[in-house]
């Protein structure tokens, strides 16, 4: 016993000593890989924006079980769109209510086409997390939490549409228990945007919650859009070469 309390001790000693050397990208990098060995996860994701934007996103809600099936919503305005994804396959509500999939989504014009791009462009936290820490041009302590200013093409990569000109960003992260727990970014500019030029201020904060206790339920529906995928997918894996 005590041969076996002494190894824990130098092992959790050992770790204290690498966790000191770490530098604090290091520590978050670490911290995010921690958070995506996890089984199950889930987090809220807040953007605030001036009152004066015309484009106002709501909070999104996100539920994730490693190696099955990610959800999470979408809000703008009134609307809220229920999303899920497992592996390379979607099933999202669409405006009339039916169950689509991104390739669906992708054909069509106006948002349609928008979310079908922000769904084959998803990032879990986790996966979020690492991104930022490789935008920022060098991360410190800042309080209980380890932040940075953001590199010109880091603030860049936050957005999916428009050329952006004078970009400015910064990025912080809290760790808990070696886990992370919590990560905001705060982007400005101005972006290009089929000839229309808007200020760009955003203010991003993601909160993850019920580390180990989450749970996903699959409608029925999104279930079968999901399989039908799968199904297509063997389908024309055994079609026949054409001659």
């Amino acid at each position: 016993m005590k041969t076996t309390l002494t190894s824990i001790a130098l092992a959790a000693f050992v770790m204290s000593l690498k966790a000191a050397d770490s530098t604090p990208a290091e520590q978050v990098t670490a911290a995010a890989k921690a958070l995506g060995g996890e089984a199950n996860y889930s987090w809220k994701e807040t953007v605030v924006v001036p009152e004066s934007a015309q484009f106002k996103p709501g909070p999104t809600e996100g539920k994730l079980v490693k190696g099955g099936i990610t959800y999470f919503t979408m809000s703008f305005g009134d609307n809220s769109t229920k999303i899920f994804l497992e592996g390379d396959k979607s099933a999202m509500n669409g405006p009339d209510g039916d169950w689509q999939s991104a390739k669906d989504m992708e054909q069509s014009e106006g948002p349609g086409r928008f979310m079908s791009r922000m769904i084959r462009e998803f990032k879990a936290p986790a996966a979020q997390a690492e991104s930022l820490v490789s935008s920022a041009k060098e991360l410190k302590a800042d309080g209980d939490a380890i932040g940075g200013e953001m590199t010109e093409d880091g603030v860049k990569s936050q957005f999916r549409f428009g050329n952006m000109t004078n970009p400015k960003g910064s990025v912080k992260f809290w760790v808990k228990d070696g886990k992370l727990a919590k990560y905001e970014f705060k982007v400005t500019g101005k972006a290009d945007f089929n000839g229309n030029e808007f200020d760009v201020d955003r203010d991003t904060t993601v909160e993850i919650t019920d580390v180990g206790t989450t749970k996903i339920e699959v409608p029925a529906d999104a279930r079968k859009k999901l399989d039908s995928q799968s199904a297509a997918a063997t389908t024309s894996t055994n079609a026949p070469a054409a001659k």
